[in-house]
């Protein structure tokens, strides 16, 4: 196994950015339970800055494909299909 730490960058629409905040929010707690999950947090943007961010960090693609297919998550996904401004910005990294 090899770690991956993901970045991922989300830009809600200005009406949705609350409700996607919420909706994040909303499966932090189960996430961070997934076997495979070593870090899942939310981040705003400084002031003036419309994003989201996530940063991530699982025990392999495994974990994080698993994570994907979460009912949770996937909802999550298909609200996002409303509320984005663009598609959602995602980096994967691994340690060098």
């Amino acid at each position: 196994m090899t770690d991956l730490t993901v970045f991922a960058r989300i830009e809600p629409k200005p009406e949705h950015y609350h409700e996607a905040l919420t909706a994040i929010r909303g499966i932090v707690d189960a996430t961070r339970t997934e076997p495979g999950c070593r870090r899942f947090e939310v981040n705003a943007g400084q002031p003036g800055d419309p994003a989201l961010y996530l940063v991530e960090w699982w025990r392999s693609d495994a974990a994080l494909d698993a994570h994907y297919a979460q009912d949770y998550t996937r909802a999550v996904f298909a609200a996002y299909e409303g509320w984005l401004a663009r598609p959602v910005e995602v980096t994967k990294m691994r340690p060098a």
